[in-house]
């Protein structure tokens, strides 16, 4: 067993261990859920961003090797994915604005749901950027890479063939299954801050598919 599926092995226990608790933590005192566990800068959050950047970082490693062998398009591709998941863990964390304490631009005090540097609360009128694109959208998104591209992957060649050329790292079944799971679990826990956690869940996910896709041998 390589060192690559003890890592892997070790995400997908924590994917457990983070639902597990999670579901204690709610069924013994929701505003502990709130207020402690799923609170902005607590460890939820940082966990999210934290793993995150860690997927952006494997996806530049994969960019580099993709280089190496020549395939400059399929790097340049899995450069802009990596460059997506270090801008959504920045924004995560509101790029460390509350870490370092520092004041938010005229723009974002004037447009940003919570006055904070990041994109994703941007409030424009009646448009709320969180409830639009990075709400449903984005959700149905993420499930149908997560759930279809894996049956879709195994089933047309053609599907393989675009997945492998764009170097898409394909997950597996079991991503999908974690994932289904993961929605369900969510779906029961009635608190607002739920989403966080949700989002943990995912983050942990990407660096799992990213390590051991379906199409290693393609995207690295």
């Amino acid at each position: 067993m390589s060192t690559l599926h003890y890592v892997n092995a070790a995400l997908m226990a924590t994917i457990i261990a983070v639902l597990a608790a999670s579901v204690a933590i709610y069924l013994w005192d929701p505003d502990y859920f709130t207020l402690v566990w799923a609170a902005e800068d607590n460890a939820v959050e940082y966990g999210t961003a934290l793993f995150l950047l860690i997927s952006s970082i494997v996806l530049m490693l994969h960019s580099r090797s993709l280089g190496g062998k020549g395939r400059h398009g399929a790097m340049v591709l899995t450069t802009i994915y990596a460059l997506m998941f270090f801008l959504a863990a920045g924004e995560e964390i509101s790029w460390g604005q509350r870490i370092f304490g520092w004041e938010s631009g005229e723009f974002f005090q004037e447009n940003n749901k919570q006055l904070e540097t990041n994109f994703h609360n941007l409030v424009v009128g009646d448009f709320h950027l969180a409830k639009t694109l990075f709400g449903p959208i984005l959700t149905l998104c993420i499930l149908l890479y997560l759930v279809a591209l894996p049956w879709a992957f195994r089933r047309w060649d053609g599907v393989a063939a675009l997945a492998n050329r764009f170097a898409v790292p394909v997950p597996w079944l079991r991503h999908a299954a974690v994932a289904l799971v993961a929605s369900l679990i969510i779906a029961v826990i009635d608190v607002s801050r739920k989403w966080e956690v949700y989002e943990l869940i995912f983050a942990l996910i990407s660096v799992s598919i990213f390590i051991l896709p379906q199409n290693r041998n393609k995207v690295t």
